[in-house]
C-alpha cells in the first residue's frame, strides 16, 4: 500500500495532469497519483487503487466527465469527486453538484485545488466515520435482538456469527468453548457461507484444541483482547492447516467472548481475501463479545438451573424408594427408572462389584442403549488395559469418573457406539456400604458437558452415597438373617439349617428309595491347637477346612459347620456301606492329608468321623444325626479315623479297605499274573488260542478268587493300571510262546468298560503291541453291553484295532442288550455264547433254541461262535453238532500257567480230548 494521498485523474491531457500533481505537492500534500482516459481503466483502478479522491476533467475524447461520476457514485459512494476542468459553464456546474460532484476546479485556477481537495477528503472521512459508527451500532442492536430471541446456546451463537459475516463481508465465523479444567479451547458452534470448501474448513475445525498462547484464538484468550491478521497465510500468530490452504482463507480476526472478568470463549471470523484492520470493528466486537458472554452466562445458568431441578426430582425420587424397598434388585432397578423418566438421563445402570470374576456386573438399568452395556468393558483388573474401563477405575481410584464428551475421551473404547445411541457425557459414581465400594451408578447426558458443574457432582453424589447408604442397610438385614441360619466364620451352614436340609435329604432318599450317609467330622486337638497359637490363628484353620471341603463337595448344601470343632457332610445318594467308607477316607485324606499353613508355619491335622446310614441308623433327621455323633464318639475313644454306627458294617467295610490298600500294592510288588484258558475247535479239539485270565497271588491271602477282586478293581480304577499291564504282559507270553513252542496260539485278553470309554485306548493298545513280537497275536473280548453304550465311537475304535491286527470278540452275548442293525455293523469276528446258556440248554429247550438262534445268527453275520463254560461231553457234543466254530471250559482246561500251556502246545499232537 502507498503512503499518502492517493488520486485518481481522469484526464486524457498528460501534461495538465502534471500541472494539478505538482500543484498539490507544492501544497504539501503527499500525493500517489495514477491517470487514466477511458471506462474501463477507471473501472478498474477504483477497485485495485481505493482512491481518497477523483479528479476529472469534463470533455475528453475517449470517456465523459458526467459518466465517470455516475460510475463513481455508484461503484463508490464514499469517495469525493471534484472536477478540474478548462471551461466548466455555470449550468454544468450546478448539474455537476447535483449529481454528486464534491466541487470544480477550474484549470486556469489551480491554485484553489489543494483546499478544495483537502476539504473533500476530511468531508468524506468524516462522513465515512458517521456511517461506519450507525453500522457497527446498528450491528450491536442485531446481535442484542438476535440474542434475546434466541432459545438456546446454539441458535444464538449461529445468528451472531452469520449477522456480523453478512454485514461485515466475512466467509465463516468459529466459536470456540474455555474447557477450563482441560486448559483448552475446543470447537462449539460456527457459521460459514454455503460452500464445499468453507464447510469442509469448518468440519476439519471440529477435532481442533488450543492451548493459551497458541494460535490467534489462543492468544486472543490469553490477552483477552480482539486480534486481527490480514494475511493468514504469512502471519507466524496463525496456525496454518492444509484445510486453512486449500480453502484460499486469507484474513482473519479474533474476539474474545468474556463473562464476569473472564474470557469463557473466543469467536474467529475468516475470509478468502486480505482485510486491512479495522479498529472500528475491533472496538465494536468488544462490546459484542461481552454481549455474547452474557447471553452465554445466562443460558448455562439456565440449563445449570434445569438440571440441577432434574437431579434434585430424581434425589427426591430415589430417597422415597429407600425408604419402602427392601431388597437390593427393586432398589437399584427403581434408581435406574427414576433417574431416565424424572433426570432425563439418556441412559442408567449400576452395577456391583463380583469378585469371583474381578469385575463389575451390571444388574439394573434404564433407557436408551442399554445393548450397549454389554459392550462396556467391565474389569477390575488394571493389567488387562482393554477390559478396565471408567467403570473399573471408580471402584479401584474411589471417586467419580467424568467423560465431559463421549466422542472425544480416548479413555473410552466405544465412541462410536456411544454416539450412535445419543450419548455424550458419562458420569460413573462409585457406590460404598460401610466405606467399602460395592458397585458403580452410570448416568449418560445427551448434551456434552453436563457433568462440569461442581453443584451438579455434589447432588449426584449425594444420590449416590444415598444408594451406597440403602445397600449397606440392606446388607445389614440381610446379614442379620444370614447369621440365623450360617455360620459367620467359614460361611457354611449351621446347626439350625444343616438339620432341615438333612430331613429334605433324607425325604427324598425315602421316596427315590435309596441310601444316605451322614458324616460328623471332629477335628482332633483343636482346642491345643486354639490355646497355644491362639484364636486367630484356630478360626484361620477352620476357614481352611471349610474351603477344603467345600472344594470336594459337589452342593455346598451336603456341608455344615456345627459346633467350634465339627463339621457335617451328607452324602445324598451312595450304594454299600463300603463306598462311604472309601469315600470317607478320601475326602479325610483331600481336607487333611496336606498341611495348614497357619502364619509362616505348616500345621498337619487329623480329624475323626462318625458315619450314620439311612435308613438303618435312623428314620428321622435327629435320630441319624444323634446315632452319627454316637460313631463319632466311639472313633475318638478307639482312636480309629472313621467309625460306622452299626459295628458289623465298620468290621466288614475295613477289611473291604484293607482289600483296596493291598491291591493298590499287589502292581508294584508284581503278584499280579495271567492264567490261560485253552481254546479249541468244535469238531477237531485242536488248540487255536488262548483266554488270559487275571489273578492275583496274595502273601497274606494266597491265590485271590476273582470275584474278590475284580469288580473291587474295576470300582477304585485300579483296572486301567492292571488291565494296560495285562495287554503288555499278553503279548510277551505270545511272544514267549513264538520262541518256544511250535506254534504260538492267539491270546484273546477282557476289556473292562472304564478301559474301552478311555479316548487314547487305541494307543495304549498299540504300545503294548509294540513290546511283543511280529505277528503280536494279540485279540480283545469285549462285552456285548459294553460295546452298545457309544456305538458311533466304539465302531471307530474297532476299525483302528482291527488295522493293528486285533480281532474283536464280543463276550458274555445273549445276556445284554443288541441292535441287530449295530451288530451287523460292528468289526468284530466272533461272539462268545455266554456260560450261563451253555450250563442250562441240555435241561431247557428254550435255552438250547435261544443257543441255536445266536449260533444261526453269527453265521449268517459271518462270524465265528466260541461256546464258553463246556464242562462235559454232552455239551460238546451237542455244540458240535448245532456247528458252533470254538468252546472253552473245564472239559477241555481249567485256567492254567504260561508254562502249562507251553507244555501242552509242545506235544506232538495239539488237540486236547479231556481236562489235563
Amino acid at each position: 500500500m502507498g503512503e499518502g494521498l492517493r488520486v485518481l485523474m481522469a484526464e486524457d491531457v498528460e501534461d495538465d495532469a502534471f500541472l494539478v500533481a505538482r500543484e498539490l505537492k507544492r501544497a504539501g500534500l503527499v500525493v500517489d497519483s495514477r491517470r487514466v482516459e477511458c471506462e474501463a481503466d477507471f473501472r478498474r483502478e477504483l477497485g485495485e487503487f481505493r482512491p481518497h479522491v477523483i479528479l476529472s476533467d469534463f470533455n475528453m475524447p475517449q470517456f465523459d466527465g458526467m459518466h465517470a461520476l455516475v460510475i463513481a457514485r455508484e461503484t463508490a459512494p464514499d469517495i469525493p469527486f471534484i472536477f478540474v476542468s478548462g471551461t466548466l459553464g455555470e449550468d454544468y456546474a450546478i448539474r455537476a453538484l447535483k449529481n454528486g460532484a464534491s466541487d470544480y476546479v477550474l484549470k486556469t485556477n489551480l491554485v484553489r485545488l489543494p483546499p478544495v481537495v483537502e476539504r473533500a477528503v476530511s468531508e468524506a472521512a468524516a462522513r465515512s466515520q458517521r456511517k461506519r459508527g450507525e453500522q457497527l451500532l446498528a450491528l450491536e442492536h442485531t446481535v442484542v435482538r438476535q440474542i434475546a430471541d434466541a432459545d438456546n446456546a446454539s441458535q444464538g451463537l449461529k445468528a451472531v456469527m452469520r449477522s456480523i459475516c453478512e454485514s461485515e463481508g466475512w466467509d465463516l465465523g468459529r466459536y470456540f468453548r474455555v474447557d477450563e479444567k482441560a486448559g483448552l479451547l475446543r470447537f462449539e458452534e460456527s457459521w460459514c457461507m454455503p460452500e464445499p470448501s468453507l464447510e469442509e474448513f469448518v468440519e476439519g475445525s471440529r477435532e481442533m484444541t488450543l492451548a493459551p498462547g497458541a494460535g490467534l484464538m489462543g492468544l486472543v484468550w490469553r490477552a483477552g483482547e480482539p486480534l486481527w491478521s490480514t494475511d493468514t497465510l504469512n502471519d507466524p500468530r496463525v496456525r496454518q492447516s492444509d484445510l486453512s490452504r486449500k480453502s484460499g482463507i486469507r484474513g482473519a480476526f479474533a474476539l474474545p467472548v468474556a463473562s464476569g472478568g473472564r474470557t469463557i470463549g473466543v469467536i474467529a471470523f475468516s475470509a478468502r481475501r486480505s482485510r486491512e484492520p479495522d479498529e472500528r470493528l475491533l472496538r465494536a466486537v468488544q462490546v459484542i463479545g461481552s454481549q455474547i458472554g452474557q447471553f452465554l452466562a445466562r443460558q448455562e445458568q439456565q440449563r445449570h438451573i434445569a438440571r440441577l431441578n432434574r437431579i434434585y426430582a430424581v434425589l427426591s425420587g430415589i430417597n422415597a424408594t429407600i425408604v419402602r424397598v427392601r431388597g437390593r434388585e427393586e432398589l437399584f432397578r427403581e434408581a435406574c427408572r427414576i433417574a431416565v423418566r424424572a433426570g432425563g438421563f439418556q441412559l442408567a445402570w449400576i452395577g456391583v462389584v463380583d469378585e469371583k470374576t474381578n469385575s463389575v456386573k451390571a444388574v439394573a438399568w434404564e433407557g436408551a442403549g442399554e445393548d450397549y452395556i454389554g459392550l462396556m468393558p467391565l474389569g477390575l483388573d488394571e493389567s488387562r488395559p482393554e477390559q478396565f474401563g471408567l467403570a473399573g477405575r471408580a471402584v479401584k481410584e474411589r471417586r467419580v469418573m467424568i467423560a465431559g464428551d463421549i466422542a472425544k475421551d480416548s479413555r473410552i473404547d466405544l465412541r462410536g457406539e456411544a454416539f450412535a445411541r445419543g450419548l455424550r457425557s458419562l458420569a460413573v459414581l462409585p457406590l460404598f456400604a460401610s466405606e467399602r465400594p460395592v458397585g458403580v451408578l452410570a448416568l449418560y447426558a445427551d448434551t456434552p458437558g453436563f457433568f462440569d458443574a461442581e453443584d451438579e457432582m455434589r447432588l449426584l453424589l449425594e444420590l449416590a452415597g444415598d444408594i451406597g447408604f440403602a445397600v449397606d442397610h440392606i446388607e445389614k438385614a440381610e446379614r442379620l438373617n444370614y447369621l440365623a441360619y450360617y455360620d459367620p466364620l467359614t460361611g457354611l451352614a449351621n446347626a439350625t439349617l444343616f438339620r432341615e436340609r438333612l430331613a429334605r435329604f433324607m425325604d427324598a432318599a425315602r421316596e427315590a428309595g435309596h441310601k444316605l450317609a451322614l458324616g460328623i467330622v471332629d477335628v482332633d486337638r483343636f482346642k491345643t491347637i486354639n490355646d497355644s497359637l491362639g484364636r486367630p490363628a484356630g478360626d484361620d484353620l477352620l476357614k481352611q477346612i471349610a474351603r477344603r471341603m467345600s472344594g470336594h463337595s459337589k452342593e455346598s448344601s451336603e456341608i455344615a459347620r456345627v459346633a467350634a470343632d465339627r463339621f457335617t457332610v451328607v452324602l445324598p445318594r451312595i450304594g454299600r456301606g463300603d463306598n462311604v467308607a472309601r469315600l470317607a477316607e478320601q475326602r479325610v485324606a483331600d481336607v487333611f492329608g496336606t498341611p495348614f499353613l497357619l502364619g509362616a508355619e505348616e500345621l498337619r491335622v487329623s480329624a475323626k468321623v462318625g458315619i450314620a446310614m439311612f435308613p438303618e441308623d435312623g428314620a428321622d433327621a435327629e435320630t441319624l444325626f444323634k446315632n452319627a455323633e454316637a460313631a463319632l464318639n466311639k472313633a475318638k475313644e478307639s482312636n480309629e479315623p472313621y467309625l460306622f454306627y452299626t459295628q458289623k458294617l465298620t468290621e466288614r467295610v475295613a477289611e473291604r479297605l484293607s482289600l483296596e490298600n493291598e491291591l493298590r500294592q499287589a502292581l508294584e510288588k508284581n503278584e499280579f499274573v495271567l492264567h490261560y484258558q485253552p481254546k479249541v475247535e468244535t469238531q477237531t479239539r485242536r488248540v487255536i488260542g488262548v483266554e488270559a485270565l487275571i489273578r492275583w497271588m496274595s502273601p497274606e491271602r494266597g491265590l485271590v478268587p476273582p470275584l474278590e477282586f475284580i469288580p473291587l478293581l474295576e470300582e477304585t480304577g485300579l483296572i486301567l493300571e492292571v488291565g494296560e499291564w495285562a495287554l503288555r504282559q499278553a503279548v510277551r507270553d505270545h511272544a514267549y510262546w513264538a520262541e518256544n513252542a511250535p506254534r504260538a496260539p492267539r491270546v484273546a485278553v477282557n476289556v473292562s468298560p472304564i478301559q474301552l470309554r478311555r479316548p487314547n485306548f487305541v494307543e495304549i493298545v498299540k504300545e503294548a503291541i509294540g513290546q511283543g513280537a511280529t505277528p503280536h497275536g494279540l485279540d480283545l473280548e469285549i462285552t456285548e453291553s459294553v460295546l452298545m453304550e457309544e456305538v458311533a465311537a466304539n465302531i471307530d475304535k474297532l476299525k483302528a484295532l482291527r488295522e493293528l491286527g486285533v480281532s474283536v470278540a464280543i463276550d458274555d452275548f445273549g445276556t445284554g442288550y443288541s441292535s441287530l442293525g449295530y451288530l451287523a455293523k460292528l468289526p468284530v469276528q466272533s461272539l462268545k455264547i455266554d456260560r450261563s446258556f451253555i450250563i442250562t440248554m441240555l435241561k431247557e429247550p428254550g435255552t438250547m433254541t435261544l443257543v441255536s438262534t445266536i449260533i444261526s445268527l453269527a453265521r449268517s453275520l459271518r462270524l465265528a461262535v466260541v461256546a464258553e463254560g463246556v464242562d462235559s461231553e454232552d455239551q460238546a457234543n451237542t455244540l458240535r453238532v448245532a456247528r458252533c466254530d470254538q468252546m472253552q471250559g473245564y472239559l477241555i482246561s481249567k485256567p492254567v500257567t504260561r508254562d502249562k500251556i507251553t507244555e501242552l502246545l509242545r506235544r506232538k499232537e495239539t488237540k486236547v480230548s479231556k481236562a489235563g
